[in-house]
């Protein structure tokens, strides 16, 4: 089946042009500037006033299936990605049970065989006591192992010097990346005694900085760069919050920044309180524009969500009881143009952070860009069409937003994953599922 995506601004590999882009079936026939010749198709889609992207790959999401779907599942979560012009998606591994066996890892890919609306894969999650495993995983199904540097679920905290060893080393004999959540354990520890001592059982959220703090993530995120230097790993440190991490990128050590970041900062827990409550903490205004510099000038490689649905009950209270994490995958797009349009980096930039470089570093077979031969996953997005964020609108499971109220000035209109369109203008086509990603074939 043969379509026509005809009269879009193409933004692809840090080019943006007017032309017109035919899908065969599940693959990009061809991608020309300009009008194409006359042809027969069998759907043309009219993209005139819009700008024709990649899809997005967001390398760090938290689906929450299995044993935690009151929060979120596959179905929903990778609906919210369609509709927020995401195509695909790596999935974290703490989970009930957590992804750190091969029973564990196989069980995921199933349900998202049968469950995903989009592209998906899985990180497989390092324990102190699993790394002899490693050599069983197939490493062209996987993104890389995820390690926890920092308060975990159950036994994914992983703390001892010579396990870290190990793991940096064997993720580096398998040419894996390691993808890490950095934060010192006891320094945060010490953070709450104190504001516990101070202001009672559960500090206000704004303290959630001052405990979680820009030393702990230092600390933390150094070590790591230690490690990967030692053995050659490429470490890809994620959400990265702080001015002074932003030093630590390095050939084999690539940042990445989430949209939480990049879009709040201290100021806001005034009037968003605990639902931009998480881990690493948002923190102050002077490091979130260092991180926009940074992905404006090439420290940063990669933008994700780190998507983290909570129950809104679960949501409320201050820095020891509100639970951390927020959805955020379905506006993870059009947040991003809103800062194109404010200056801070451009379209073509933005592309790079969340589809290329994604695909690049995580060498991800025939994705990520707009190119011949590849797998058709596309986003169209329109500017100068305002909308605003409703429970309504809202497609993860828990049904709320930080960004429930806001305006934006851009909007996902057309998602295509494998050539079909599987959200249009509000439709979407609940029938769609998306492929296991395949990795360094």
């Amino acid at each position: 089946m043969r379509k026509l995506i005809k009269g879009g601004i193409i933004v692809n590999e840090g080019r943006s042009y007017q032309g017109d882009l035919i899908i065969n079936n599940s693959l990009i026939e061809a991608v020309m500037e300009g009008e194409t010749s006359r042809s027969d198709y069998d759907e043309v889609i009219d993209a005139t006033g819009c700008f024709v992207l990649p899809g997005i790959i967001d390398e760090h999401v938290h689906f929450r299936e299995p044993g935690l779907t009151s929060k979120a599942d596959i179905e929903s979560e990778s609906r919210a990605a369609a509709y927020g012009g995401v195509t695909s998606y790596f999935d974290m591994p703490n989970t009930v049970p957590q992804t750190t066996s091969m029973e564990s890892l196989e069980d995921k890919f199933e349900r998202a065989s049968r469950e995903s609306h989009v592209n998906y894969s899985f990180f497989y999650g390092a324990t102190n006591e699993n790394v002899e495993e490693f050599q069983q995983l197939d490493v062209h199904r996987i993104p890389g192992i995820k390690l926890f540097m920092g308060a975990s679920t159950g036994n994914m905290l992983v703390d001892r010097k010579e396990s870290l060893e190990r793991i940096f080393k064997s993720a580096a004999d398998l040419d894996l990346p390691v993808m890490t959540h950095c934060e010192d354990t006891n320094l945060i520890n010490e953070n709450m005694s104190k504001a516990k001592a101070e202001f009672g059982e559960d500090p206000d959220i704004k303290q959630h900085p001052i405990i979680r703090s820009a030393e702990a993530c230092w600390n933390s995120s150094k070590l790591a760069a230690e490690l990967a230097a030692k053995y050659g790993t490429h470490l890809h440190i994620a959400h990265i919050t702080t001015a002074k991490e932003l030093q630590l990128a390095a050939e084999n050590i690539t940042l990445e920044a989430v949209i939480a970041h990049l879009y709040f900062c201290d100021k806001d827990y005034a009037t968003k309180k605990a639902l931009i409550k998480c881990n690493p903490a948002v923190k102050s205004e002077s490091d979130r524009d260092a991180l926009r510099k940074a992905i404006s000038d090439g420290r940063i490689a990669c933008v994700g969500t780190d998507h983290a649905p909570h129950e809104w009950e679960k949501k409320q209270g201050g820095c020891a009881k509100a639970a951390s994490g927020m959805p955020m995958l379905q506006f993870s797009l059009v947040s991003m143009l809103e800062l194109v349009d404010e200056g801070v980096l451009s379209i073509e930039k933005m592309v790079e952070l969340m589809a290329h470089n994604p695909a690049r570093l995580f060498k991800i077979k025939d994705r990520g860009y707009l190119r011949e031969g590849y797998k058709a996953d596309i986003a169209i997005v329109q500017p100068d069409n305002s909308w605003t964020v409703t429970k309504e609108i809202i497609q993860s499971k828990c049904k709320w937003s930080p960004m429930e109220g806001h305006t934006y000035n851009w909007q996902v209109v057309g998602t295509f994953v494998n050539g079909h369109l599987i959200y249009n203008r509000g439709s979407f086509d609940a029938s769609s599922q998306g492929e296991a990603l395949r990795f360094r074939d």
